[in-house]
């Protein structure tokens, strides 16, 4: 059974199937997230905390019928887990992807995060590992040691995209990442909520922008 608890993760580790040892996933995360292999942990993917993991969905899946649409119906049922479901939407697997998102979105309401290949989903793993751990440190109290860790987490191609914003340097493009965790999240933040890390001129300008 996937239950809340039966996996406990360390604190900004990650926790991955072991069939994923040796794939471009893999490989990718090796080096940038603390990251161990595991068998039996069933229909999960990627264990990010002890309360968010992963479920990823391949091309190969895709393409190769409805075990997946099982898959993911099981863990919803049996799991109080916060699941999210990356999914690779390829040129090939682009036809099954409306049935997906009606499947995960509408059906068992989850998240749904597409990405065009392997490469793309580890980016995406290790900017919501910086956001887990994020989440951990303000249950945990604020603690420096922790928000150190935190700020090695962040990943290069996240704080290279936030300096892209008119006015944003490094140093507010790190701000920027580690209080809001990713860019999904600073691109739908308000001007109140962004005036409070880089003050009010720069806020409008990130919001218009």
């Amino acid at each position: 059974p996937v239950t809340a608890g039966s996996v406990v993760v360390p604190y900004g580790h990650v926790i991955g199937n072991e069939k994923w040892r040796g794939s471009e996933v893999g490989q990718r995360l090796q080096g940038k997230v603390r990251l161990t292999f595991e068998d039996g942990l069933g229909l999960v993917d990627f264990h990010l905390s002890n309360r968010t993991c992963i479920l990823l969905i391949s091309e190969a899946d895709l393409v190769a019928g409805d075990e997946f649409k099982r898959r993911l119906v099981r863990f919803r049922n049996a799991s109080s887990l916060r699941g999210i479901v990356i999914v690779e939407k390829t040129q090939i697997s682009d036809q099954y992807f409306l049935g997906v998102q009606k499947l995960v979105i509408l059906e068992l309401g989850m998240v749904l995060l597409p990405v065009g290949n392997q490469g793309e989903a580890s980016q995406l793993i290790i900017q919501l590992v910086s956001f887990c751990v994020r989440e951990q440190s303000r249950d945990r109290g604020t603690n420096p040691f922790l928000r150190k860790q935190c700020a090695q987490l962040v990943e290069p191609a996240v704080l290279q995209t936030v300096q892209q914003i008119p006015g944003i340097g490094k140093t507010k493009a790190l701000l920027l990442v580690q209080q809001f965790g990713s860019i999904h999240r600073l691109c739908n933040a308000s001007i109140n909520e962004l005036k409070h890390v880089v003050g009010q001129t720069v806020a409008q300008q990130i919001y218009t922008f």
